[in-house]
């Protein structure tokens, strides 16, 4: 089949985008905006904030650092102008739309992004039942009533399948009837529901990954009504090209724990070096949406799915470009000390621990007993501390994540990578969606640029003086572990009473245990 363009296709549609404050919605809006420029208007949902309104959360959006590139370019703020602030909430019914605002979508709207979900992994089933599956449901039934639609996006997730060791580009059975699901939300009491969360969910994971599941089916039995696709994508992280390498605002996955490290206040990890673990660069998912968008709204009205079903396309990496960590761990090490931050309290030293058990035990002695300290000189400064309350969050959420950690997922792309094949030369250029060609260790160099740059706020006026700082922490941490070694030694001695050549072994010990953990 000869299809339009991706550019041609979008040329003057109005565009309805759900979770357009996120990591996903503002990198998608910037992208269509700066490549495509003939688009029509992007309707965005905002929720009004006790002190914001959708006003001013539309002007914070505005100078998002998504934008910077943008901004520098002639005409920005009038194709900025086409992002139309939409007052409602994905958790309300109707979702919150007024009757004015509801008709003016229906009457104007031909492409619907739904990006909005909560991403707690610790939410409770009642909150992600209302927001990741009702929401869903409230989307859909509003695309029913729209006039001029051409497709509705579904951004789901690749861990929707979590509970397969090898997933499919196809919607696999649901998990449980997403009426009764839902039925027992509106009617059960918050306590009596969550009780039975953990017989619910199944063999899924937590909440997020079986109401992300859920709601494909609620896209899916909409197919013969309106043209539906939905994107899968993995974890995704910082960008590959665009709007620079490396940027983020994202401090989930990789990005969270390297912000700490640069700081150097997270030194530990658990993490199964071997595993390949899935990541996805934040502008191929953004590409996945806009050419999934266009194949599907192509489709033949004979025949609008694949395979009997709405159009899957997983933006994954796990079985075309897998990563792993053993494969970059020395480069992080590197990065860490070739790009560090002025902010940094402490010299950053980032270790991989296999397994909780070692993570616990290491945790205790690199991050709690300094953060007790820093945490203390804190208090005395007149100044919040912050880092027991960050660590023991961090501990807490990591028995929710553990499944994460330590289990290998692959997530066939074949169907994503075959669209690839259909855009035109122009579209594989500029809507590149193939991640087989990305380079692991560059983009983790990136990566950490971005988030020195965008998470840290460092720009480089200040890595002169940061690279200064960087080898007196060294200094200072090289005097800290010899005094620590020594004070060991010492007191072992004192303690036995016998001389302190005689107790080596203690300082050997010491100095094992600090290599391992």
């Amino acid at each position: 089949m000869a299809y339009q363009t991706i550019k041609t296709f979008h040329a003057n549609k109005n565009i309805f985008l759900t979770g357009g404050s996120g990591f996903v919605g503002v990198s998608y809006m910037e992208k269509v905006l700066r490549t495509m420029p003939d688009v029509g208007n992007i309707y965005i949902l905002l929720r009004p904030r006790k002190a914001q309104g959708i006003q001013e959360r539309w002007e914070s959006i505005k100078h998002n650092s998504v934008f910077d590139v943008m901004r520098t370019s002639e005409g920005f703020d009038a194709l900025f102008n086409k992002i139309k602030p939409v007052s409602g909430d994905i958790s309300e019914e109707n979702l919150g739309l007024s009757d004015d605002d509801s008709k003016m979508l229906c009457d104007n709207v031909n492409i619907v992004v739904h990006c909005a979900a909560t991403l707690d992994f610790e939410t409770d089933l009642k909150t992600a039942v209302n927001i990741n599956l009702l929401g869903t449901k409230r989307v859909v039934e509003l695309c029913k009533q729209m006039k001029n639609l051409q497709c509705l996006l579904h951004v789901s997730s690749a861990y929707v399948n979590s509970n397969k060791n090898y997933a499919m580009e196809k919607i696999y059975d649901a998990p449980a009837n997403y009426n009764d699901i839902i039925n027992y939300a509106q009617t059960m009491d918050n306590e009596q529901f969550n009780i039975t969360a953990e017989k619910i969910l199944g063999d899924h994971i937590n909440t997020y990954t079986f109401t992300k599941a859920l709601a494909e089916h609620v896209v899916n039995d909409a197919k013969n009504i309106i043209r539906t696709c939905i994107v899968r994508p993995s974890m995704i992280v910082a960008s590959w090209k665009e709007p620079v390498e490396g940027w983020t605002i994202s401090k989930n996955g990789p990005q969270g724990f390297i912000m700490g490290a640069l700081k150097g206040v997270v030194r530990r990890l658990p993490v199964n070096q071997s595993l390949i673990y899935d990541y996805i660069p934040v502008d191929v998912v953004i590409n996945t949406i806009i050419a999934g968008t266009w194949f599907s709204a192509q489709l033949p009205e004979s025949t609008p799915t694949v395979d009997g079903q709405t159009p899957v396309f997983h933006c994954t990496t796990s079985t075309c470009n897998p990563f792993r960590w053993k494969d970059i761990s020395s480069i992080l090490t590197t990065t860490l000390h070739k790009y560090p931050i002025y902010g940094a309290v402490w010299y950053p030293n980032i270790k991989f621990l296999p397994n909780l058990f070692m993570y616990w035990i290491s945790s205790a002695i690199f991050h709690f007993i300094p953060a007790y300290i820093l945490d203390s000189v804190t208090k005395l400064a007149g100044k919040r501390p912050i880092l027991i309350r960050l660590h023991k969050n961090v501990n807490r959420s990591l028995s929710k994540l553990a499944p994460f950690i330590f289990n290998e997922w692959k997530f066939d792309n074949a169907r994503t990578l075959r669209l690839q094949e259909e855009l035109s030369v122009d579209d594989k250029s500029v809507f590149y969606i193939d991640p087989t060609s990305l380079n692991w260790a560059p983009f983790f160099i990136n990566l950490t640029l971005g988030v020195r740059t965008y998470l840290h706020r460092e720009d480089e006026k200040t890595m002169k003086i940061a690279l200064k700082k960087d080898f007196k922490l060294y200094m200072a941490n090289r005097g800290l572990q010899l005094f620590i070694v020594i004070g060991i030694w010492y007191l072992s001695s004192l303690i036995t009473g016998t001389p302190m050549l005689a107790n080596f072994w203690v300082a050997l010990i010491v100095i094992i245990f600090g290599y391992f953990f």
